[in-house]
């Protein structure tokens, strides 16, 4: 089992949500974040003031995959969720060590 955590531009959402579920990934979590990368942020102009907006809204979307769906959850997620400009995010996979659903006690594929 794999975690997949994708850092995405907020707008892109709803499109790799429904990308995700028509290749069967049903469940995730997503959380409002702010960070910056390549990207450093930008200046804005707020009251004739200009001010440094270093950290950025993006989309942080987490889900477990088997790891038969790695690759094709995280090509889903390039394709649906790139604009071609700096800030559209990256993807990180890591290991899974366990997995307790708490409410019936599944454990591991079965939780999932």
């Amino acid at each position: 089992m794999k975690k997949i955590e994708a850092i995405i531009k907020p707008f892109k959402l709803e499109d790799v949500k429904d990308a995700l579920a028509e290749i069967g990934i049903t469940g995730m979590t997503v959380s409002e974040v702010k960070g910056y990368g390549a990207q450093k942020g930008h200046s804005e102009l707020y009251r004739g003031a200009e001010y440094v907006v270093d950290f950025l809204p993006k989309i942080k979307m987490e889900m477990i995959v088997s790891e038969d769906m790695v690759e094709k959850t995280t090509d889903t997620i390039v394709e649906v969720a790139r604009t071609g400009k700096i800030g559209d995010g990256k993807i990180f996979v890591s290991d899974i060590e366990k997995i307790i659903r708490i409410r019936t006690g599944e454990e591991d594929s079965e939780a999932i």
